[in-house]
């Protein structure tokens, strides 16, 4: 003996409106009672229904779909209407198009049924009510026709209160309602209900009230339960982010900063909102990029209190610049692959641990040797020109041994370069009186070493040799 489903089912004014599947097979249908579903199924989970959460809900996912198009329209029964005519090369085809568009509503946490049409009021009535993924999808008007005429007459709203008139008259399909004289029903039905049936076989022009986008960008999602830790948001952030992309893109803008914000529990102990700023090396408004920068900072993000609410803004957006392919890339990468790559480093290591080279106007090594973040801006100085010097400095100058009257490391070291004099530090109270070599060992490694000079110290000393830098 099989366990009753567990179906679940939405009420508004205490009937159901929507009843899942495992309920459907417990016998709750449309139209009833909060005290028939109990009585046919009391597993049956019920929830009263949230119009103000289902607007927001469908006003968030057309946001994200204008990443296909900027042309989006929000229309009643749950129903988003997108004009990707223009889209489709972009996007690989309709085909594709079609499953990219699932992708995205899979990443938001719905499902939907998607179907292509020449006019948006026959896709429409092909999304709700054809049978089939090829009936989704028409291309031609002449086909679009075919397939609606044996869709039922009730799929056209404009119909419905006049659903008993039209069964007396022995009408079930669109075919049957198109048969009928448009003079009479005119009269009868009103205007609206031929307009609505020309426009969705593409004889009248179709005017939609396009989804309009805020100046600025801030979304804000209540999470399901408290988080305690960062990195369990990255569901929750991956929904802010694919509906900051779909504004982007209708606004042909890129991110260069961006902003999360864990917002904690109210009351008498509340703590201010944790703050996550993510700043990007070049812009960007690509979904893979965004999520995989907030990934890594999520990862390392400590929460001082348990979040309630996740919310994203972009804080810097610029005018984006469309990517250029040139006939011979550069073998390294392109600047936005190496711009990526930092970004990429810094939302992993933190900022503190990418260090770039911002050396100083100063002669001494260890002064001019100057590491900041790579995100930190600093001006260019202009040094002296020199000989060769490495990259890699040491900390602390170390002191050679001598072999032979020659300087030690490993090996002896061999003086492959003329001297290069240096003598600051006068101004400060550190002065240095140095001479410095490029010297190669005999395993062909070269160092950057320096000699003392006598003048700085007691001439009856032995030479004194430190190794201060090595070439990679």
């Amino acid at each position: 003996m099989s366990e009753p489903a567990h179906g679940s089912a939405v009420l508004e004014k205490d009937k159901v409106v929507i009843a899942d599947r495992a309920a459907r097979e417990a016998g709750v249908l449309p139209g009833m009672k909060r005290g028939g579903v109990l009585t046919l199924s009391p597993q049956t989970a019920l929830y009263e229904r949230d119009a103000a959460r289902e607007a927001a809900a469908q006003r968030e996912v057309g946001m994200s779909l204008m990443k296909f198009s900027p042309d989006v329209a929000l229309l009643d029964e749950a129903t988003i209407i997108v004009e990707v005519g223009a889209s489709l090369r972009l996007f690989g085809g309709l085909l594709s198009l079609c499953r990219q568009a699932k992708a995205l509503l899979a990443t938001v946490g719905l499902t939907a049924s998607v179907s292509a049409a020449p006019t948006g009021q026959g896709a429409w009535l092909l999304a709700k009510h054809a049978r089939g993924p090829n009936a989704r999808r028409v291309f031609q008007l002449a086909s679009l026709e075919r397939v609606l005429l044996p869709l039922p007459m009730l799929a056209v709203p404009e119909v419905r209160p006049f659903a008993d008139w039209f069964a007396g008259l022995g009408c079930e399909t669109i075919a049957d309602v198109r048969r009928l004289p448009r003079a009479g029903l005119q009269r009868r039905c009103g205007e609206h209900l031929l307009d609505s049936l020309d426009r969705a076989f593409g004889s009248a022009p179709e005017l939609f009230d396009w989804l309009e986008l805020p100046p600025t960008f801030s979304a804000r999602l209540e999470l399901p339960d408290r988080l305690e830790h960062a990195d369990g948001a990255v569901f929750a952030a991956h929904r802010l982010i694919v509906q900051l992309c779909g504004w982007l893109c209708a606004k042909q803008l890129a991110v260069s900063a961006i902003t999360l914000c864990f917002e904690h529990e109210r009351g008498r102990q509340a703590i201010p909102p944790t703050l996550i700023e993510i700043a990007l090396g070049e812009p960007a408004w690509r979904e893979e990029h965004l999520l995989r920068l907030v990934k890594e900072r999520l990862h390392r993000v400590e929460l001082a209190a348990p979040a309630i609410v996740l919310r994203l803004d972009a804080s810097k957006v610029e005018a984006a610049a469309p990517d250029t392919d040139s006939l011979f890339p550069e073998p390294g990468g392109s600047p936005e692959e190496h711009a990526r790559l930092i970004e990429l480093l810094i939302a992993r290591l933190g900022d503190e641990n990418v260090l770039r080279p911002a050396p100083t106007a100063d002669y001494r090594p260890e002064v001019a040797n100057r590491w900041v973040p790579v995100s930190q801006g600093a001006p260019k100085i202009a040094l002296p020109d020199s000989l060769p010097r490495p990259t890699w400095m040491l900390a602390t100058p170390l002191r050679l041994l001598m072999r032979q009257h020659r300087p030690f490391y490993g090996s002896s070291l061999r003086l492959m370069s003329p001297a290069e004099r240096i003598e600051a530090g006068w101004f400060d109270g550190q002065l240095v009186t140095r001479d410095y070599f490029v010297a190669q060992a005999e395993d062909r490694s070269c160092y950057w070493i320096y000699l003392e000079r006598i003048s700085s110290r007691d001439a009856e000393e032995a030479p004194r040799w430190f190794l201060h830098g090595l070439f990679g």
